[in-house]
């Protein structure tokens, strides 16, 4: 059977590596490519600060070959330029389908949908209006692995950086956070777990704290509601 051929955003957070392995599981598409937005001065994945190293073990862990946008700055002009030219570049090879693990942030759904429309392209979102408690407890149930390494001073202290995803996480979770941080609450680094052939090595280092840029790219998502004044990001490096 000849599925329909697509290519997966990847964050390399959690819910990038659970919307891979439940796309991957459902063989619904042939996924030719991940794609991943890097900030070309800093070499670091936008929004999460992970280093394009880890990326790489990631990707090569995976085994899906990986299409690198390489963004200047944080303007959406010349994110949606860097962009159009990766997907026009895989639309040339029969791909029309990317596919988004974003849940329930409508105004982010619209503005990718809009994007791809002008190409001829098609987004997809697989967890789409997922309950995030059960999704979170199924990432969890998966023995994925993963850690925060970026939280929003707005809704997370300094000390959450660094825990580990699991029950205990849950149990002591704020209630105004939502369990998958889809408001932008944290971020997360993704390093073990069934869609990986083997575990990313790395290690914690030094807290950096950088006060609040506001961002209009796809890669930011706040809440309206959020007093962040900035993030608290987990520098990890690779063993």
């Amino acid at each position: 059977m000849n599925l329909p051929k697509a290519i997966f955003c990847w964050s390399g957070g959690k819910d990038s590596a659970y919307c891979l392995h439940q796309v991957l599981e459902g063989n619904q598409f042939d996924v030719k490519y991940l794609l991943t937005t890097i900030n070309e001065e800093f070499k670091r994945i936008s929004m999460h600060g992970i280093r394009e190293e880890l990326l790489d073990l990631q990707v090569k862990s995976i085994g899906i070959p990986l299409l690198k946008v390489m963004v200047n700055n944080s303007t959406n002009e010349d994110y949606e330029k860097q962009m159009s030219k990766v997907l026009e570049k895989v639309k040339s090879e029969g791909i029309e389908h990317v596919i988004f693990g974003d849940i329930f942030l409508e105004d982010l759904r619209t503005y990718r949908e809009n994007n791809l429309s002008q190409l001829g392209m098609k987004a997809v979102f697989p967890l789409w209006k997922m309950d995030t408690t059960h999704l979170i407890n199924d990432f969890i149930s998966k023995k994925f692995k993963t850690m925060l390494c970026c939280v929003n001073d707005g809704f997370l202290k300094q000390e959450w950086l660094g825990k580990e995803i699991d029950a205990s996480f849950l149990e002591q979770l704020p209630s105004h956070v939502d369990p998958c941080g889809e408001n932008g609450e944290y971020h997360t680094f993704c390093y073990d777990g069934p869609i990986f052939k083997n575990k990313i090595p790395f290690i914690k280092k030094e807290i950096v704290y950088r006060p609040l840029t506001i961002k209009t790219t796809s890669d930011c998502a706040l809440s309206s509601n959020s007093q962040t004044n900035g993030f608290w990001f987990c520098e990890l490096v690779k063993t």
